[in-house]
C-alpha cells in the first residue's frame, strides 16, 4: 500500500467516476443494443398479421432506437477524443475490434425504418436522404468487412483455435445487412437509374458478405467440434450464425423483388432477367433458411445444456440473429404465399419484443461497469484493471 504512487491513484479515481467512467468503458459492443432494438421495430412494422397499435409501437421503438444510436455515437466520439490511445488498442484487439461491425448494422436498421415510416409521411426529399444514409452505411460496411479480418491476420500474436468465437462474423455480416437495406432503399428511389445502381451494388455487397460468412462458420463449427461449447459468459454467441443466414435470405429475396421491377424499367439485360433473379433469389433464400435450422438447433441445444448463464451485454446476441431469421421467414411467407411461414414468422417476433423489453429494463438498472463491459473483460475489471489494461 505504501509503495503506491498517490498521483496514480488519483488518476484512476478521476477516470473511473462519474461520466468519465461511462465514456472510458463504453465499448463498441453497445451498438448491438441498437441492432436488437432496431430489428424489433422492423418486425413489429412488417408483421404479416399487423394492426395499427403494432405500427405505433414500432414507431416508438424506432424513435427510441434513434435516440440510443445518437447517444452511442456521442459517447464513442468522446471516448476516442479524450482517450485516443484506447482506439489504437481496441482496433488491434481480436475481440473488441469485431464489434465495430455492430455500428453499420445498427445504423442499417434505422435506415430501413426511415424508409418504412418517414418516407411515406414526410415527402419526396426523404427518398434521396435515405439513399445518402445508405451510401454512407454501405461504404462503412465494406471498410469494416475487409479491414478487420485483415487486421486479425496481420497484427497481434498467434491465436489458438479454441479462442475463436462467433463474433468474427460481426464485421462480415455488416455487408449482408447493407445489401438488404439497399433493396429497401431502391424501392423508394424516384430515379430508376439510381435504383438500378443501388440494386447492383447491393448484390456486390451480398456477394462480399455471405460467402465470407459461410467460410467463418466452417471455422466456427470446427472450433465447436474440437474445443467444445464456449464458456457460459459468451454462450449466447452460438446464435450469431443465424444472422448471415437469415439476413442473407431476406436480402436476396428483396433484391430479386427489386430486380424484377427495376430491370424492365431500365432495359437491363433481357426482358426475362428480372423474374429469373426473383426466382433464384427465393430458391437461395429457402436453402439459407434450411441451413439456419441446423444452427438454430445447435444454439438451442447449447443454451439448454448450459441451463443458466450470467446477464451481460452479450445477451443482445439473441435478438438480432433471431430477428433477421424471423424477417426471412415472414418474407418467404409473403412470396409463396404460405400461412405456415407467416404464422411461424409472426410467433417469433412476439418473443423478440418481450425479450427486448426485459433486456431494456435490465439495462436501465445496469449502470454498473460489469454490465457495460463485454463478458470477456468483467473479471479483469473486478480485479482492478482499467479499460486500457483489458484491451491489451
Amino acid at each position: 500500500m505504501s509503495g503506491q504512487d498517490p498521483n496514480s491513484q488519483s488518476e484512476i479515481t478521476k477516470h473511473d467516476t462519474g461520466w468519465r467512467r461511462v465514456v472510458r468503458h463504453f465499448t463498441p459492443s453497445w451498438f448491438s443494443v441498437t441492432m436488437g432494438t432496431g430489428i424489433v421495430s422492423i418486425l413489429l412494422n412488417t408483421l404479416p398479421y399487423n394492426g395499427q397499435w403494432l405500427y405505433w409501437i414500432s414507431v416508438v421503438c424506432f424513435a427510441f432506437n434513434v435516440l440510443l444510436f445518437a447517444i452511442g455515437c456521442i459517447i464513442t466520439f468522446l471516448r476516442y477524443t479524450l482517450y485516443p490511445e484506447i482506439f489504437f488498442a481496441m482496433i488491434k484487439h481480436p475481440v473488441q475490434s469485431m464489434f465495430i461491425g455492430t455500428f453499420p448494422m445498427g445504423f442499417a436498421t434505422i435506415i430501413n425504418m426511415f424508409c418504412f415510416v418517414c418516407v411515406p409521411a414526410w415527402g419526396d426529399w426523404t427518398r434521396n436522404f435515405a439513399w445518402g444514409l445508405w451510401i454512407f452505411d454501405a461504404i462503412f460496411s465494406v471498410i469494416t468487412a475487409l479491414s478487420l479480418p485483415f487486421l486479425l491476420m496481420a497484427h497481434g500474436s498467434e491465436m489458438q483455435l479454441s479462442s475463436m468465437t462467433a463474433v468474427w462474423l460481426l464485421p462480415i455480416v455488416s455487408c449482408i445487412v447493407a445489401a438488404s437495406s439497399g433493396a429497401i432503399v431502391a424501392d423508394v428511389l424516384p430515379d430508376p437509374q439510381h435504383a438500378l445502381w443501388t440494386v447492383l451494388v447491393s448484390y456486390v455487397l451480398w456477394g462480399i458478405g455471405l460467402p465470407l460468412a459461410l467460410m467463418v462458420m466452417v471455422i466456427y463449427l470446427q472450433r465447436l467440434t474440437l474445443h467444445k461449447l464456449p464458456p457460459k459468459a459468451v454462450i449466447v454467441s452460438v446464435f450469431l450464425p443465424l444472422g448471415p443466414l437469415g439476413q442473407g435470405g431476406f436480402g436476396i429475396m428483396k433484391l430479386g423483388q427489386a430486380a424484377q421491377e427495376i430491370f424492365p424499367k431500365t432495359q437491363t439485360l433481357e426482358a426475362a432477367s428480372g423474374p429469373i433473379f426473383y426466382t433464384m433469389g427465393f430458391m437461395i433464400a429457402l436453402i439459407l433458411w434450411s441451413f439456419g435450422l441446423v444452427w438454430l438447433f445447435f444454439a438451442l441445444a447449447s443454451i439448454a445444456r448450459s441451463k443458466s448463464f450470467p446477464f451481460n451485454i452479450g445477451w443482445w446476441g439473441f435478438t438480432f440473429p433471431l430477428g433477421v431469421y424471423a424477417t426471412s421467414t415472414c418474407q418467404m411467407g409473403k412470396e409463396l404465399p404460405s400461412e405456415f411461414f407467416r404464422v411461424l414468422g409472426t410467433v417469433d417476433p412476439k418473443r423478440k419484443a418481450r425479450f427486448g423489453w426485459n433486456g431494456g429494463m435490465i439495462l436501465i438498472q445496469g449502470y454498473g461497469i460489469p454490465v457495460l463491459l463485454t463478458p470477456r473483460y468483467e473479471n479483469q475489471y473486478t480485479q482492478g484493471r482499467d479499460s486500457l489494461g483489458t484491451l491489451e
